[in-house]
């Protein structure tokens, strides 16, 4: 993901460790149970045009594309290494879906042109003028009436998450992590000027608390 105006950082930060991020995140965040519930709660519809922003390996690209096989589902990423895993994923799950290279802050989408955007652990990667651009880029792009829909840490639900969370932001930076950690994702989400923003769960996990966001782009 990105971490500033010019450089990329791959997602668990040095390129050697990308193949690990797969059974890392499986082993340690709850995968299937919160990408599911993600998933569900994009409400999405027949016709729908979804982008699955900072897609990673396409893990969740190709679950939203499993539950809802008549949306059209597009995934993005800055890493084109992750994107060939990706494309060979859908390869093998037969799975219509596109790829694309391309930043978050600096979407090559067209305004107006998305139903859905969800997203997945990317925003913990931005620095905060980052964020904002993102999230500017986001409801560009979305429809009026279409929604954000947020997997990514939030603010801890006691110290011991608060604790474990230390070895997120030892791997990924205190700057970028700091505005999860103060729970401050919802108000960047309002700012942008999305409403009907809301954080609407929260999974403890091994490595801190991580919580599900919905807003919605003015109708």
């Amino acid at each position: 993901m990105v971490k500033n105006r010019h450089a990329y950082i791959p997602a668990l930060r040095y390129d050697w460790l990308t193949p690990l991020y797969d059974p890392l995140v499986r082993w340690t965040l709850r995968e299937s149970t919160f990408k599911r519930h993600l998933v569900k709660q994009g409400g999405i519809e027949r016709g729908h045009r979804v982008l699955d922003l900072g897609c990673g390996t396409g893990t969740l690209t190709l679950l939203i594309k499993s539950y809802y096989p008549r949306a059209e589902v597009v995934g993005l990423d800055g890493d084109p290494k992750v994107l060939e895993a990706a494309r060979s994923k859908a390869a093998r799950a037969r799975l219509k879906v596109r790829f694309d290279h391309g930043m978050a802050f600096e979407l090559p989408n067209p305004d107006a042109s998305c139903d859905r955007v969800i997203s997945s652990l990317l925003f913990h990667h931005l620095t905060r003028e980052n964020k904002e651009r993102t999230l500017r880029e986001v409801f560009r792009v979305l429809r009026p009436g279409g929604e954000l829909h947020v997997a990514d840490w939030g603010k801890a639900q006691n110290k011991l998450m608060r604790a474990a969370f230390l070895l997120v932001q030892m791997l990924d930076g205190f700057e970028t992590t700091a505005d999860n950690v103060s729970g401050l994702l919802p108000e960047l989400f309002r700012m942008a000027g999305f409403v009907k923003v809301e954080e609407s769960a929260r999974y403890m996990t091994i490595v801190g608390t991580l919580s599900l966001y919905k807003a919605q782009k003015t109708s």
